[in-house]
């Protein structure tokens, strides 16, 4: 990632002398010679006059071009120059074109690559062994212009009308549903597809699939068709991702109170793609891992990162599809977005994965960890040239994004955020928006300094560490508070930042309600707490919601020891109290030994998400002593602190257990064995043994603890 305070270097944009309308595109790709030949006309509307159109392309021979205007007169091009290091084709013309509309026709052909990019083809195995390919698509962020020539940003949208010339015995899709399907009159072992006009869309999310595939389908309770395409014998796999995106569907369309605009969805199931997945509309291509479910195969973990991706792709086809950034500085919006409100999602469709406690984990102190170093970037950050785009596709734009969206929900409330979320997507409905546009809407609706507040966050780098003191007054407690900028070495020289960072209060006498919330604004404040006696804990950031870390002051700690000892202390305080305190201390803010004392509190944890944190803690610990003299006693240290938890859960699922119960087993078993702890390593190499040779099959949520534990300790 570039110096986020180096100034990018202009791009380019195409000139907008002449823009597209409406692109009608015919593709014939050959699976067997890797090429494909196509056509298109192109509807377009002439701004200015001029005789020389200039559009995207990569690594495609443009053989014809024609413009026709609205009087029918036709201009062939008399000079077409590819230029691939701009990735572009110069169309010049002996005579201007004239204002007005017209019609601009190409032929082109290309390489099918095997780079992922554009139109590709992708291998696959059948299940009686034998190779077969397909072909399809993968355009974002700027690869459409592999495919066919075209105005290849964002905000330069337009309708799609495809067809396909494929065998007659592969399917074919793409976004939209299939209005006719013919043999070729010149070759009946052909046929040609064509589809529906879509709505108007970016380059980007045209798709396009050509193959062998399954399918299950369903329809949503709105209506829509959804289908998840398998390959072939696999279409029992893709049952829990079909559940999945109905409901999602039909959630996304409550919750935007908008309804999905296209006649069906399909999901497709991969076995070469670069991202996890990608949302084209209303055609979502996924990694076989981030779409099917083996009921045999398949852990618990995995389901439920399978429920996140399809949910995290569907919110895709509102945001981001019906409302797109304008420019890829903005692509932060698109993926910090959806990275939250997948959870929202899944939090609604499956409330026993008590999902957002798992945010705090997988998401928000991630975020948090990268976010403290010296070389991260802001959440906004300006892009130049395509090349530069695929490097801020990062930890920073999916995780601290959905982090500080996930602290203005909070701090707006989920009715204000669903309905700022309706105004903004109406107001700029198969349009482009920028980041500022989700800050107006939702400030119309909530009546609350969003912009202000929000800038704060994404246009500056790190965040702040909210010191917290306390005096009492009486019946009264006064906190004071105090924010400077986060490092994780510890040295914050020369950041004078500030943030505009809403804070929460809850108490000892009401641990789940917020009792004060403030905006600190300035760099300190005091905060006066009513009704709150000298024995009662005060703490910030219920929930761990707020994108900060918070410093206490020892006397505050103590009073909240005891609340993590008997868990009346919510799970997430109780993690993030952990989490923060375990950053400070690699910080050099706070002592080793302080923190590891803290961890003895949680002898008698039960909640998986707070595990997940110490365990964390206790695999950096681990590599830090592992080769000084104080290992042992740490490792022993360790086999304590798990020791209660392992007994209450032990190695076989219990009928009827809760969903993190049976994610947590996993998580200690694994730490236990990597701490050597000696029953640990020998059952695991059993059942090892049991499930190699085949008279025992591991549970599919142990696996990966036992085969670690049995590759940590196995011989040659």
């Amino acid at each position: 990632m570039p110096d986020s305070t180096s100034v990018s270097k202009p791009f380019e944009r195409l000139p907008t002398s002449v823009l597209p309308v409406h692109y009608n595109i015919n593709f014939r790709p050959d699976l067997q010679k890797l090429v494909f030949e196509g056509h298109e006309t192109i509807k377009v509307e002439v701004k200015n006059e001029t005789s020389v159109v200039v559009l995207n392309v990569l690594e495609l021979q443009v053989k014809l071009a024609r413009f026709t205007r609205e009087d029918k007169l036709e201009q062939n091009a008399t000079n077409i120059k590819v230029s691939q290091d701009d990735e572009r084709v110069i169309l010049t013309f002996d005579q201007p074109l004239t204002v007005g509309k017209g019609e601009l026709y190409l032929e082109f052909s290309g390489v099918l690559n095997e780079k992922m990019k554009g139109f590709y083809r992708s291998k696959y195995t059948t299940p009686e062994g034998e190779i077969r390919h397909a072909a399809l698509t993968q355009f974002a962020p700027t690869d459409a212009r592999r495919a066919f020539p075209c105005w290849d940003e964002p905000a330069l949208k337009a309708t799609f009308d495809i067809s396909l010339i494929a065998a007659k015995d592969l399917v074919t899709l793409s976004n939209m549903n299939i209005v006719s399907s013919k043999p070729v009159a010149t070759n009946p072992e052909l046929k040609e597809v064509q589809f529906a006009t879509s709505p108007v869309m970016s380059t980007y999310l045209v798709a396009v699939v050509v193959g062998e595939f399954d399918y299950v389908e369903k329809q949503s309770g709105d209506g829509v068709q959804v289908r998840v395409y398998t390959p072939v014998g696999k279409q029992e796999q893709g049952r829990f991702a079909l559940e999945v995106a109905c409901k999602a569907v039909s959630f996304y369309k409550q919750y935007f109170n908008i309804a999905y605009p296209l006649p069906k969805m399909d999901l497709i199931a991969i076995s070469e793609l670069s991202p996890g997945a990608m949302e084209n509309w209303g055609l979502v291509t996924y990694r076989e891992t981030c779409l099917l479910v083996d009921p045999q195969n398949t852990s618990a973990d995995s389901k439920q990162r399978i429920a996140l991706i399809v949910g995290h792709e569907l919110a895709h086809q509102w945001f981001g599809n019906l409302v797109t950034m304008e420019w890829w500085t903005h692509l932060w919006l698109n993926e910090g977005f959806a990275s939250f409100i997948e959870f929202l999602c899944v939090n609604h469709l499956f409330p026993e994965y008590e999902i957002w406690t798992q945010f705090v984990t997988d998401v928000y102190t991630r975020a948090l960890e990268l976010d403290a170093l010296h070389n991260s970037h802001p959440i906004e950050v300006p892009i130049g040239r395509p090349s530069e785009i695929d490097e801020i596709f990062d930890d920073i734009s999916y995780n601290k994004g959905a982090s500080v969206i996930r602290m203005l929900h909070q701090f707006l409330g989920d009715e204000v955020f669903s309905k700022g979320m309706n105004t903004y997507l109406t107001r700029h409905m198969y349009k482009n928006a920028q980041t500022e546009d989700l800050w107006q809407a939702l400030e119309d609706v909530s009546q609350k300094p969003v912009g202000a507040i929000m800038s704060s966050w994404t246009k500056q780098k790190g965040f702040p560490v909210i010191s917290v003191s306390c005096r009492q007054d009486g019946k009264n407690k006064i906190l004071f508070l105090s924010q400077e900028k986060f490092c994780a070495d510890g040295n914050a020289e020369g950041d004078n930042l500030r943030w505009l960072v809403p804070i929460n209060i809850t108490t000892a006498r009401s641990p789940q309600q917020i009792v004060k919330q403030v905006l600190l604004e300035a760099s300190s404040m005091e905060v006066l707490i009513e009704n709150v006696e000298p024995n009662e804990w005060v703490k910030i950031n219920p929930g761990t919601v707020g994108y900060y870390r918070t410093l206490y002051t020892p006397d505050i700690l103590a009073q909240l020891q005891p609340a993590v000892e008997d868990q009346t202390l919510p799970p997430l305080d109780r993690l993030g109290l952990q989490n923060d305190f375990f950053a400070l201390v690699q910080a050099g803010r706070a002592s080793t030994t302080e923190v590891l004392k803290l961890m003895e509190a949680f002898i008698s944890e039960t909640s998986y998400t707070v595990w997940c944190s110490i365990n964390a803690c206790l695999a950096k610990l681990n590599m830090l002593l592992s080769h000084t003299d104080f290992h042992p006693l740490f490792t022993t240290y360790g086999q304590q602190l798990l020791a209660k938890i392992h007994a209450k859960l032990g190695w076989e699922p219990i009928k009827g257990e809760h969903h993190l119960d049976t994610l947590l087993r996993s998580l200690v078993i694994g730490r236990l064995a990597a701490f050597d702890e000696e029953s640990v390593v020998n059952e695991a190499k059993k059942r090892f043994e049991a499930h190699a040779n085949g008279t025992s099959i591991l549970p599919a949520d142990l696996r990966s603890a036992v085969y670690r534990a049995a590759a940590r300790n196995g011989d040659d």
